[in-house]
């Protein structure tokens, strides 16, 4: 025991602070002050395995023991100078590891549950991309359960002011910042860059003390913007779907048109009305969301899925897979990302019900927040609305509407134009219509979660709008897919790598 005891700790310890890093920083706002910490594993080797990228995962302290969830991966192109991009996705309440490991990342895990791929499509070829799990409750997130985008919007801003002046993230703090989100994003998107941009004004004044975080450009897919329209297009869409025809009978298209003009619209108009600073205001915009939910949507979709209309139940290739589900909830692959760091057996909800619940009865599921879309759009803020056109939860037509009737300066303009052709190798993949720094487009048979669908189309448009160019055809080279037995044999690598690091984990127990 004695030459145990002898042997040298120094090349373990220096391991172990490479793998293990806290980053404290503070942050100040008008009437208090937190401390907060950044925990996180560096380089785990798990998801994004090409040679020489940089990832970090872990929690965000955003006061008292409240934490959110992230999960980083610098560029494959140039990490010292490519953009920041902040995912989010929707429900509310539903993880951003569904775009990480669905949509938009560095790999997707294949049907064994165990191992990962590379995904040559991934948003990170053009930027360097953070994925959190917001609000608390969503995915590893944890701390009170929030009941609306403001709120939800003060612990994203915290966030930052924590990544932005750590030692990891603060060369990022300056770099063109690009917010990219989905569905619900449709709220929190423009209500965080609000947030966002009231805070840097605080600042500027001397009122604040931190540092700024300026969003220069947002961009939406499949977005729910506002219910009303929302519920009206649908009507119009299962009627008549552009490209697909009619997705209901005669019988069904009278049964939701009078739910609708009977029932939902009044609804939903009582609740626009409504002063939302009272309780009555919350009880009347959760009604008119399910009502209109049960009698028109229902309905309309029938025993299609309405994230993707062409759907077919004769096939279990279904789209986006929920492989990653079982992957994230491995033992070994939780404690490499450091979901451990906070609970040695974190629990991971994909979404969280309570969470959506409660955005639900606070009344905020059945408001329009076109108002605050619209005050960018109208001080020229770059802006991407874009959905599949195979959507039913998000129809396409009722996107186009619903920014034709916001009331910004180009919405005329926008109605006016028709829309352009975009094609890919020569090959119609979407439409799309440009009104000086907005740009609306519609996706060829992609459904809900767009890139799942169409992860080149995606990615193309993505790689222009972060270039800041107008969209437009492309001729390229389509991206090999990366599943081949080298890609998995580094992905096993990297958990058999974390097993051996346990190991040395347990054997030091021994010495300390």
């Amino acid at each position: 025991m004695a030459r145990l005891k002898a042997f040298s700790l120094t090349p373990l310890l220096l391991l172990l602070l490479d793998f293990f890093q806290f980053v404290n920083s503070s942050n100040s706002s008008t009437n208090t002050t937190r401390e907060t910490k950044l925990l996180y594993s560096k380089n785990s080797g798990i998801c994004e395995t090409s040679e020489g990228v940089g990832q970090y995962s872990g929690y965000i302290n955003v006061g008292d023991d409240n934490f959110l969830w992230f999960w980083f991966f610098e560029s494959r192109n140039d990490a010292s100078s490519d953009p920041f991009v902040l995912w989010l996705n929707g429900g509310p309440g539903c993880s951003s590891m569904i775009g990480l490991f669905t949509e938009t990342g560095p790999c997707t895990v294949n049907s064994d549950g165990k191992s990962t791929s590379l995904n040559p499509y991934s948003w990170n070829n053009y930027s360097n991309i953070l994925y959190l799990d917001q609000p608390f409750g969503a995915g590893f997130s944890t701390g009170p359960t929030l009941t609306n985008s403001s709120a939800a919007a003060t612990y994203a801003w915290t966030a930052f002011q924590v990544l932005f002046t750590s030692e990891a993230f603060a060369d990022y703090s300056n770099r063109q910042f690009v917010l990219a989100t989905e569905s619900y994003g449709a709220r929190f998107g423009p209500v965080f860059i609000d947030y966002f941009n009231s805070q840097n004004k605080l600042i500027d004044s001397g009122d604040l003390d931190g540092v700024k975080i300026v969003v220069s450009s947002l961009m939406i897919n499949n977005g729910k913007h506002d219910p009303l329209i929302n519920f009206q297009s649908l009507v119009a869409f299962a009627q008549d779907a552009p490209g697909y025809g009619p997705l209901v009978n005669n019988s069904v298209i009278s049964t939701i048109s009078k739910a609708f003009d009977n029932t939902c619209s009044t609804l939903l108009q009582d609740c626009y009305d409504a002063d939302i600073s009272k309780d009555s205001s919350a009880d009347k915009c959760n009604t008119a969301i399910t009502t209109c939910t049960d009698d028109v949507m229902t309905p309309a979709v029938g025993d299609r899925d309405a994230d993707y209309l062409l759907a077919s139940s004769d096939t279990d290739d279904t789209v986006p897979t929920t492989y990653y589900a079982t992957y994230i909830r491995l033992d070994d692959v939780q404690e490499a990302i450091g979901a451990t760091l906070l609970n040695s057996s974190p629990t991971f909800d994909q979404c969280d019900d309570t969470t959506h619940a409660l955005f639900s009865q606070s009344g905020e599921t059945g408001r329009t927040f076109l108002p605050e879309l619209a005050a960018l759009a109208d001080s020229g803020f770059r802006i991407l609305i874009w959905g599949g056109d195979a959507d039913m939860k998000a129809n396409w037509l009722g996107l186009h509407q619903s920014m034709v009737q916001m009331s910004w300066y180009g919405n005329h303009t926008l109605n006016d134009t028709t829309l352009t052709n975009m094609t890919i190798n020569g090959g119609d993949v979407a439409s799309y219509a440009v009104v000086d720094n907005f740009t609306f487009a519609r996706v060829y048979e992609a459904g809900h979660t767009l890139p799942s669908y169409k992860p080149l189309v995606a990615q193309t448009i993505f790689q222009q709008f972060v270039a800041n160019q107008t969209i437009h055809s492309v001729e390229t080279s389509t991206p090999t897919p990366s599943a081949s037995a080298a890609d998995n044999a580094s992905s096993t690598a990297s958990v058999n790598a974390i097993l051996i690091f346990n190991f040395v984990l347990s054997v030091m127990s021994g010495f300390i």
